[in-house]
């Protein structure tokens, strides 16, 4: 388990384990929340649009700070802003002046945080074991999410949502604790061919963008929408998918690790797309069920082999933030554009489970641009190793 062995990646593992415990008892309730508290489906997937807006509109900050800072001390003031939305989140009723502070809040938290998180992870990890470790990190993911969905239903529908999110706003901040002993990574004042560099991360992360708006925000409304609107039994559906994804988690990065990043690929989209099918025709509570815990295997086979060609990019790029400032901006556009044409076909009466159809034209898309990266890579594989036969 050599892929253990590197103190900083568990470091930054067990602040993202409890950063997951937050998302998944407060961030995991975001969307289904707004509805809840009177903002319309179109307005829903608006909001979210909105949100990645600001954060593309935001990120150019992210290099100033970085440049100052470094990047731990950026990865910690984002873990701590993005606590604050939990708080405003618990205050939405409608179209209100509450929910414009949360979109701002939101996005210049998410904007701080997760392009630095994900440089900081890829400038700490091993290449050579870079797919076990995003799995190992997925595990833990996974495991904390069969815990944090059911205290957050739990303390929404029994505490009340200022007490519920009041929580998970301190879990979040504490999440910050681990980076403290973490190294710093500082970030160069120039890199030149650091854009050109994240031609191949930008492809790849414009189409997941897309993907997210019908797998991840889609999905959630619906099953929400299918158990009656109930809290308690949406964070019970989470967990249960949560305990399938922790059984999951370590398999497919072992097959990227030993060179079969494309076959992952493949796999994980023929799976994704049988499984969004399946997802739109859903109509009954059980089949529900089965299919939103279905979903956390399906995420167990998409994210290890994406995650790690975008991370080695990022390695081999000369400067692993402003990669991920290019990634993290394409994701913005995916994700944003997702989610106004779902709002669009909502508008003019598409059912929302038919929505959840749009994120297979983008897992297609990511789907192509892995199997590109892969042959890549095995190609420079082969010529190196044909180069150390001549040399030898």
């Amino acid at each position: 388990m050599a892929f253990l062995g590197n103190r900083s990646v568990n470091l930054l593992n067990l602040h993202y384990g409890m950063h997951s415990l937050a998302v998944s008892g407060g961030g995991a309730f975001f969307a289904v929340y707004l509805l809840k508290a009177g903002v319309s489906l179109p307005l829903v997937f608006c909001a979210f649009s909105a949100i990645m807006v600001g954060r593309f509109c935001l990120r150019p900050i992210i290099l100033i700070f970085g440049k100052a800072w470094g990047l731990r001390p950026v990865v910690i003031l984002g873990t701590v802003v993005q606590a604050m939305q939990y708080p405003l989140l618990a205050q939405v009723h409608g179209m209100d002046g509450w929910l414009l502070a949360l979109c701002i809040v939101s996005a210049a938290g998410d904007t701080l945080y997760w392009t630095t998180y994900h440089a900081y992870f890829a400038a700490l990890g091993d290449p050579e074991h870079r797919g076990h470790q995003v799995s190992a990190r997925e595990a833990l993911v996974s495991a904390v999410s069969i815990v944090g969905p059911i205290l957050g239903g739990w303390g929404i529908t029994h505490l009340g949502p200022a007490a519920a999110f009041g929580g998970v706003a301190l879990v979040q901040t504490l999440a910050a604790l681990p980076l403290l002993a973490s190294p710093e990574v500082p970030i160069a004042r120039t890199a030149p061919g650091a854009i050109r560099a994240s031609r191949m991360g930008f492809a790849i992360c414009v189409t997941d963008g897309w993907v997210s708006a019908g797998y991840y925000i889609g999905w959630q409304l619906v099953l929400f929408l299918i158990l009656k609107e109930s809290f308690t039994a949406y964070g019970g559906a989470l967990a249960l998918a949560g305990i399938v994804g922790a059984m999951a988690g370590l398999v497919l990065g072992k097959l990227v690790d030993l060179g079969h990043g494309a076959k992952a690929a493949t796999v994980a989209f023929a799976v994704f797309t049988a499984y969004t099918l399946a997802r739109s025709a859903t109509v009954t509570i059980p089949m529900a069920l089965i299919l939103n815990a279905l979903g956390a295997l399906a995420g167990s086979l998409y994210v290890p082999p994406m995650a790690t060609a975008v991370y080695n990019l990022a390695k081999a790029s000369p400067c692993p933030l402003r990669f991920h400032m290019v990634t993290e901006g394409a994701y913005d556009i995916g994700g944003g554009l997702g989610c106004l044409v779902a709002a669009g076909l909502i508008f003019v009466g598409v059912p929302l489970k038919v929505t959840l159809l749009t994120s297979i034209i983008g897992a297609a898309g990511t789907l192509y641009f892995l199997r590109r990266y892969y042959a890549d890579e095995d190609q420079s594989a082969l010529s190196a190793s044909q180069s150390a036969d001549l040399i030898s």
